[in-house]
């Protein structure tokens, strides 16, 4: 059986019964630049540890599968060189051959259960990239859902996706997708997708019954609850488009596939948007830290 590497923090922790957020590694790997990675990364954390629960940004490094991080340890991350991006299909294989790897939603969720985390804040979720009817290019995100029962707190799916086919496929698979405190579904960096959620609840305590009621049904999978990013640091969906349509024509032209194209996209909508889109995306990310925490603690006080 895989060991688990729990931090000093999270060790005590959970020996002390305190709520626990489960914490992905891409994006300070693959999703944001240095240094604003490992300064987003000690703030989501510390966002978390302020809201009353516990962070555990989840990784692995030279084979050993992290629950929580060190300071040392989330610095090095942050700088490391060629670390690959884990989801299930290869999240095995980094941790037999001794590799170092950041953890997708997927990876991230499978991690958190066997480590008895409950919930888990990201950005976005990954789903149906565009085109995805001939390339077939859909996200090992939405079958985790399914499969795993953690709770996901996302900015909704990642706006360069194909909105409405990503949530056909979680519908499809039985995923709840909740959205807090409104009636449309968000689209990351933007409040609204115009698309209504197929569910809606307002409080962090309606979350946590939810995923309760679920265990007691003995339903598999987990349930998305969709944060809208606030209104202060939200870019309208129209402006974000247009910039999504230029990174993707380009994806398109330079032939970027597979696990690359997100990092790819994103990359080009930060220099197209001037770098506002990092700054909404950290807004985003903190936002949902803070929700997850609320969730994290309702579920432990049940």
């Amino acid at each position: 059986m895989t060991e688990l590497h729990f931090s000093p923090e999270v060790a005590q922790a959970k020996a002390e019964g305190k709520p626990l957020v489960a914490l992905e590694s891409t994006i300070i790997t693959h999703g944001m630049p240095y240094p604003q990675n490992v300064e987003t990364a000690r703030q989501v954390e510390d966002d978390i540890r302020a809201a009353g629960a516990v962070p555990a940004t989840i990784a692995v490094i030279e084979g050993r599968l992290h629950i929580g991080l060190t300071g040392d340890e989330l610095d090095a991350l942050a700088q490391a060189k060629d670390v690959l991006k884990l989801s299930r299909a290869d999240f095995a294989v980094a941790l037999a051959t001794g590799q170092t790897g950041a953890t997708t939603v997927a990876a991230t969720m499978i991690a958190a259960h066997a480590a008895g985390i409950h919930v888990f804040a990201t950005g976005g979720i990954g789903g149906v990239h565009k085109g995805a009817e001939l390339s077939f290019d859909i996200s090992a995100d939405l079958q985790e859902l399914a499969l795993t029962p953690v709770t996901v707190v996302a900015a909704g799916p990642k706006a360069i996706l194909d909105i409405p086919k990503t949530l056909e496929v979680l519908e499809t698979n039985g995923v709840p997708v909740i959205a807090y405190g409104q009636d449309e579904i968000p689209a990351f960096w933007s409040r609204g997708s115009g698309l209504t959620a197929p569910l809606r609840l307002d409080s962090a305590a309606a979350i946590a019954a939810a995923q309760l009621a679920r265990t007691e049904l003995g339903l598999t999978g987990g349930q998305l609850i969709a944060n809208p990013i606030p209104v202060a640091d939200e870019i309208p969906a129209a402006e974000m488009a247009k910039a999504i349509e230029q990174a993707t024509a380009e994806a398109d032209a330079q032939g970027v596939s597979g696990k690359a194209v997100t990092p790819f996209l994103l990359d080009r909508i930060f220099h197209i948007t001037e770098g506002r889109s990092l700054v909404a995306n950290i807004a985003l990310v903190r936002n949902n830290a803070r929700l997850a925490a609320e969730i994290a603690k309702e579920i432990t006080a049940s």
